[in-house]
């Protein structure tokens, strides 16, 4: 939606808005907020709102710890599961300095920036997200429990689909913020669950994705259940991914659409660039331990590679057409940072086309069960967390796009995070307590 300052105020004092929460993202992609009244809305957009950004992990120092946050009128949103009196709207906002400088680690500045410079260079891209998640039971005390919600399969229908009514009401609600959802089903795994929704800009892409994380987890919770975007919850289930498909478009054209135009070399070049940095940025696509229990295993690529259609792939062409043609990649899962994420994967893109990247031949085989002889010479993503950290550390081209004290931060989390990991026997357990209710 494109409001105005002066129509979104208007329309807090027309329409029973009691709360206002400004929202934003730590530098793992993590949703925090502030709370305001309505009367503080106009201050908030022409002053900015001051919080303890020492107390965000990754952000600032206590000795500078003084940041503000400008919400973007553009980004409102009604939140559907508050009551319809005295509603809550929810805003994004920019990150500053007080002395009025945009925060160097603000994921959503990081973002706007590199569309900018894409946008100078001639090239816009569309994102859609396909983000798979667990329900779990609760216990008596309402503590999530490891036990499905279900013992569904894919596609499956009621009764062995207990989540559709669940779904259904994501949806809906969905919709109501002014999102609108595609398709959803049930995935694989016991409990597991997939909800697409339509294509956007790509910050609007990383808004939809921070609003739709808190919406299922909401709708779980009301339903007395518990949402789980851990991308390996369950050591014997399928893993959840995000999926993440990326249109490019030239002069308002989307040139995956048609092979035989001549532009159609950008998007080669564009999956070429991908590909070329994909082992210096996993780090940023998956940042969690349990990250690369998935990779290699149930439909999650192991191999740098292409193919169309072909799903054992890293990137694949699905098979579509007009305006949903499109690459899609199948590694990142829903513990990145979305903003980061689409961040580096657009400038390793544009990047392969600067440089006129020429794509390497498509693997047109099943990788899942390809023999040693087969994928002999074929690189592959990281195999643990540790050694993309280390591939991240060695990379200048990171550097291109994140300032190098978001870097450190987020690398000396990360390390931290591989210790505790390494430092405990049971290794799953490590992982729960780590993240299956962090995510």
């Amino acid at each position: 939606m494109d409001y105005k300052t002066s129509e979104v105020l208007e329309f807090i004092e027309e329409n029973d808005v009691k709360f206002i929460k400004l929202a934003f993202c730590d530098i793992f992609g993590n949703q925090k907020n502030i709370t305001i009244m309505p009367t503080e809305l106009k201050r908030a957009f022409y002053e900015g709102v001051s919080f303890d950004a020492s107390a965000v992990t990754g952000f600032m120092k206590v000795e500078e710890s003084d940041l503000l946050l400008f919400p973007e009128a553009n980004t409102m949103y009604l939140l559907p599961w508050r009551p319809q009196h005295g509603r809550v709207v929810r805003f994004f906002c920019n990150i500053k300095h007080p002395d009025g400088r945009d925060f160097e680690g603000d994921c959503r500045n990081i973002l706007k920036e590199v569309i900018k410079d894409s946008k100078q260079k001639g090239f816009t891209c569309k994102i859609g997200c396909e983000s798979e998640f667990y329900l779990f039971e609760q216990d008596e005390f309402g503590n999530p429990t490891m036990i499905p919600y279900d013992k569904g399969t894919y596609c499956d229908i009621y009764p062995n689909d207990r989540c559709e009514n669940i779904r259904r009401d994501i949806c809906l609600s969905l919709e109501e913020m002014g999102i609108k959802a595609t398709s959803s089903h049930h995935e694989q795994g016991p409990g597991q669950n997939e909800i697409d929704y339509e294509y956007s800009n790509a910050l609007s892409a990383a808004d939809n994705l921070i609003s739709f994380r808190s919406l299922v987890k909401t709708k779980a919770s009301e339903n007395g259940l518990f949402a789980s975007f851990m991308p390996r919850p369950l050591e014997t289930e399928c893993g959840s991914g995000l999926h993440i498909n990326i249109s490019l478009y030239k002069d308002n054209k989307n040139i995956f659409e048609d092979k035989n135009d001549k532009q159609y070399k950008y998007a080669e070049s564009f999956i070429s660039g991908i590909l070329n940095r994909i082992e210096e940025i996993t780090l940023f696509l998956n940042s969690s331990t349990n990250s690369y229990k998935r990779l290699g295993k149930d439909k999650a690529p192991k191999y740098i590679t292409w193919s169309k259609e072909n799903r054992s792939q890293l990137i694949r062409i699905p098979a579509s057409k007009g305006d949903r043609c499109r690459m899609e990649l199948r590694s990142p899962d829903s513990s990145c940072n979305p903003y980061i994420a689409f961040a580096l994967l657009i400038k390793a893109g544009i990047e392969g086309i600067e440089k006129n990247l020429q794509l390497c031949n498509p693997h047109n085989i099943n990788l899942f069960n390809a023999n040693d002889n087969e994928v002999k010479n074929l690189k592959t993503l990281s195999d643990n967390l540790n050694e993309a950290i280390n591939n991240a550390l060695n990379s200048e081209f990171i550097k291109t796009v994140l300032p190098q004290k978001t870097i450190n931060n987020y690398i000396d989390d990360k390390k931290q995070e591989w210790d505790i990991y390494n430092s405990i026997t049971d290794k799953f357990k490590a992982e729960k307590e780590l993240y299956f209710e962090k995510f």
